[in-house]
Parts: structure tokens; sequence; C-alpha cells
């Protein structure tokens, strides 16, 4: 059975920043989205809702769906969002997305179809999350992708599963995405001209995306004489750190097991899951540290850091000097054993 669909915290919060641009208060609606942190579970269907009571605020309005999409950024999509942002070419960050949207829906949902000299983004009627959710979701997908190369590119057409709307709002959504749209069909879907998807894009980071790229895949095992619990539970967190969503509860979910029976499996080995957190950051902070191509903001948003100066207290904490003395001696180290070796 394919698990259930969600979105995360980190995406309820455009919701907050429309709020914001709209001069709204709201402040029944702020609450409950303000109690959702970015790495939070948030059930499609409470999704929904929280779009519902966020438009009706709006009666007026002509689409706000679209508005709402439009002020994407890639906080709002976590980890994906800043792989995308390393990727070379538009074509790679429609993949990297397929790839990843797991960390973002909880599971895989995307199809990106070759058909002739174009390219589709699409998922079935089976997987839709209503007019307003999918309209969001579209909106928001084009707009990223625009302000990711310079010439702003549109599609060539979008389908919508759900019923025409009326002739304002449906000429809204033409005049939104700059090509034409269909509605109540068979799959969502967004369709580009294949020559744009080898547009480059302007922030490209090939030595950041492997990085990241690592990290989503939790491939990178640092506890040498591990078992394969030990090894799951790194794996875990590694995947889940630049996400900035790594707690007991999480942890457990993402093992299938309960809460207690992690506490206690950890107890078993004398060990507790922040100890184990905190204990593979450094780990990786050594590696990282050693890598001149990453700032120090990099490796803070890598290890699940929510700024540069908390990477810096833990580092600190850990190791008794601050991260750029341990780049330094690092750096040292390296160029005499390069010395040695010639």
């Amino acid at each position: 059975m394919a698990a259930p669909m969600r979105v995360t915290g980190a995406w309820v919060q455009l919701l907050t920043d429309w709020l914001d641009r709209e001069n709204l208060p709201a402040p029944d609606l702020r609450t409950v989205l303000d109690s959702r942190s970015p790495g939070d579970v948030v059930p499609m269907n409470l999704w929904g809702e929280l779009l519902a009571r966020a438009v009706a605020l709006r009666p007026d309005a002509v689409a706000p769906a679209l508005s709402i999409g439009a002020g994407v950024q890639p906080r709002h999509v976590g980890v994906l969002g800043y792989l995308i942002l390393t990727c070379r070419t538009l074509g790679e960050a429609l993949l990297a997305y397929q790839r990843y949207e797991s960390l973002f829906y909880g599971r895989e949902l995307v199809e990106v179809i070759a058909e002739g000299d174009s390219m589709a983004v699409c998922w079935r009627a089976e997987e839709s999350a209503g007019a307003l959710g999918d309209s969001v979701a579209i909106a928001a997908l084009v707009s990223f992708l625009r302000r990711l190369v310079e010439s702003s590119p549109s599609p060539t057409q979008v389908d919508f599963v759900f019923a025409e709307p009326e002739v304002a709002a449906r000429e809204a959504y033409e005049q939104f995405f700059g090509c034409p749209v269909v509605f109540d069909q068979s799959h969502t879907r967004v369709v580009f001209p294949m020559q744009l998807l080898a547009l480059p894009l302007p922030h490209s980071a090939p030595h950041m995306r492997s990085l990241l790229d690592r990290q989503a895949r939790a491939l990178l095992l640092a506890l040498p004489d591990s078992d394969s619990f030990d090894r799951a539970l790194q794996q875990v967190m590694v995947r889940l750190m630049p996400e900035a969503v790594v707690t007991l509860p999480r942890l457990a979910r993402e093992l299938h097991m309960s809460v207690r029976t992690l506490q206690r499996r950890l107890a078993e080995r004398n060990m507790t899951w922040r100890a184990l957190l905190d204990r593979t950051r450094e780990q990786l902070a050594r590696d990282y540290l050693s890598d001149p191509s990453l700032t120090l903001g990099d490796i803070a948003l890598l290890l699940g850091f929510s700024e540069h100066s908390a990477f810096s207290r833990a580092w600190r904490q850990w190791t008794g000097t601050t991260p750029a003395s341990a780049r330094k001696q690092l750096r040292v180290t390296k160029n005499a054993s390069d010395v040695t070796a010639r």
C-alpha cells in the first residue's frame, strides 16, 4: 500500500508569506500555521483545509491559489529546493525534483516523460490534491523554474484534472502560465519545450550538488564498527539533516518503530539519539571542513543547523575550537601530507 501523501511544515509557510503579502491579519489561521515547524509532516487533507481557509479571506480575488504558489522560495521546499539550485540545467533540475520528491510528498508522485520535442511533468488524477492544492503546486513549480532561469521560460501547456472554472479565473490561469490551460483532464501536467531543458542555471554548483545528493540518498556511513540497526539509524539521520527535521519521533517513524522501542534499543547500546546525532554531525563536519569549496554556511545547511552561528557553537562544544581554526589546521595537515607524499 502506498504511503499517504503529505507536505511539510516548510511548505505550509507559503500561506504565512501570502497572508503577509496580502496584509491579512487572520489570527486564528496564523496560530495554526505558526504551530508547524519546517520539518513537521502535514497531512494532505489538513493542507487542503488550510488553503480553503486562506482563500476564503479574499473572496474577491481571482485564482488566489496562483498567487500563493508564486511566492515559493527554496526554503519552502527544504533540501529539495536547495538541491535544485545547485543543478547545471533546467532539465537536470526537473529530474532532481522527480528523484527526491518523496522528501517532500512522502512518496513518489511525479512522472517526467519525454514527448517528441517536449518534456512533460505529470501525475494522475488519483494523486490530485484538489483544485487549490494542484493549482498552488503547479504555480510554485513554474515560478521556481522561472526564478532559476533569467529568460523566465513558460510551459507550452498546462493541464488540470479539476473542472474548468469561470471565465475570469480561466483567463487568469492562462495569463499566469503564459500558455493554453486545459481542465478536466486525466492528469495534472506541465509541458515544456525540450530545448528549454538545456538552459544553464546561473547558480550551478556541481560539487555542492554532489554533497546534497549524497545526503539525500543517505549513503554515508560514519560508524566503522556498527551493526545494521546503527547503520539504518545513522542513514536516516544523515538524510534528514539538511531538512533540519531530526527528532526522536521522526526517527522512529522513518525506522517503522515506536518511540519507546527506539529508546529501548538505544539504551541497550548506552546511547542516546542526540549523542549519536552530535557524533554523526561532528564526523561529517570534519569531512566538509577539509573541502575548501564549501563555505561554513554550506556546511551548516548540510548538517541541519539553522544558521552558521549555530554550527560554530556546536563545533566549539565538540572540539573546543572554532570551525575556522579547524579548517586552517586541516589545510596545514593536508599540505604537510602532500609534501611527504612527494
